[in-house]
């Protein structure tokens, strides 16, 4: 068994596991194996089964590595698995026992995610979400190039509203794993202050980039960075 760990990645609403492309390539390149879960993005209980039989897969110890919604994911999943030795979350939640994503995410100024920059369409007799393209942009990727914010907008993959307003059921996994938090200081999803106030919680390591919601498109190399620091702590 491998004493290095695999990084296990789980994307958050509205975005796919090709967003963790360019931070993939540099933890290829130092030596880790990564795995992109493709997220369900339906409901938290079974998205964290979903992720949790992922990484129970994994043979030798993971880093288990959520980006927004995908943090709240991760925090719920950990608890089912023995093999995750550290948790990094990246402009991510992560939500306490009784807690929501979208309730960290209204509980300071700043949030632009909402029913004006959102639409919903039933799915399946449930309510599920988009970002209005036109609002795309400024919501969740203000420092790319517009082209690419564009495609992003056309391919994003909608999330159901109840995996959003879910509360975070039982202990989190931050609070008896150690965590790694990257801070988006320019995030319209997941305010800064917010991110701030829930990395203190959970004694994260923290560090700050200056980046929208989507620092692992626009700053892939300071998310792997963080990744790597994670994964070598436990080493």
């Amino acid at each position: 068994m491998s004493t290095t760990p695999t990084i296990v990645l789980v994307h958050g609403a509205f975005g796919g596991s090709d967003m963790w492309r360019g931070v993939i390539a540099k933890l290829q390149t130092h030596g880790y194996t990564a795995v992109a879960v493709a997220n369900p993005l339906r409901d938290l209980e079974s998205d964290a089964r979903y992720v949790a039989e992922t990484v129970r897969a994994v043979d030798g110890p993971v880093v288990l590595v959520g980006h927004s919604y995908g943090g709240a994911v991760i925090t719920r999943a950990a608890r089912d698995t023995s093999n995750v030795e550290a948790l990094v979350y990246s402009a991510a939640f992560q939500p306490d026992e009784g807690e929501s994503s979208f309730g960290l995410a209204g509980r300071f100024p700043g949030a632009k995610l909402g029913p004006d920059t959102t639409t919903v369409v039933e799915h399946e007799g449930e309510p599920e979400l988009r970002v209005q393209p036109e609002h795309f942009r400024d919501v969740i990727a203000g420092d790319l190039p517009e082209a690419t914010t564009n495609a992003l907008a056309v391919t994003q993959r909608p999330v159901l509203q109840k995996a959003l307003t879910a509360e975070l059921s039982g202990r989190p996994a931050w609070r008896t794993l150690p965590s790694w938090t990257l801070i988006a200081t320019q995030d319209n999803a997941i305010p800064a202050q917010a991110q701030e106030f829930m990395a203190e919680r959970a004694g994260s390591h923290v560090v700050r980039v200056r980046a929208s919601h989507s620092p692992s498109i626009s700053q892939p190399d300071a998310v792997a960075d963080l990744i790597m620091e994670a994964a070598k702590a436990k080493r």
